[in-house]
């Protein structure tokens, strides 16, 4: 199966850390973001999530990201871990960010 635990690292250069995937599926970890929109300086912020663990290893899992030391946003991912031809395990995430706006009005532009 999948094995979430350890590095990984993305198109733009983010970096995530998975410290260990319970027997439930559970994990934590950090996100260490290369991109950002904050005026304050990007810091690694925690993750929390679930695995489905799957006999096949191509499990499907989902995280959420809390930005709080640095920006008052929250992003969730979604995805799927897969074996590559050559043996390695590749993940493939969809993600949504939810920043915080002033007021009602501005909600439409709150998230992407």
């Amino acid at each position: 199966p999948c094995n979430l635990t350890g590095w990984w690292e993305n198109d733009l250069g983010s970096k995530m850390q998975v410290f260990k995937v319970g027997n439930d599926g559970t994990f934590s970890g950090e996100y260490h973001t290369a991109v950002s929109s904050a005026r304050k300086p990007i810091q690694p912020s925690p993750l929390i999530g679930s695995q489905h663990l799957d006999e096949d290893g191509q499990c499907t899992f989902g995280f959420t990201v809390n930005w709080k030391k640095f920006s008052d946003s929250t992003a969730v991912f979604v995805g799927q871990c897969f074996r590559g031809g050559d043996g390695n395990e590749v993940l493939h995430t969809s993600w949504s960010l939810r920043e915080k706006v002033d007021s009602e009005s501005d909600d439409w532009k709150a998230t992407r």
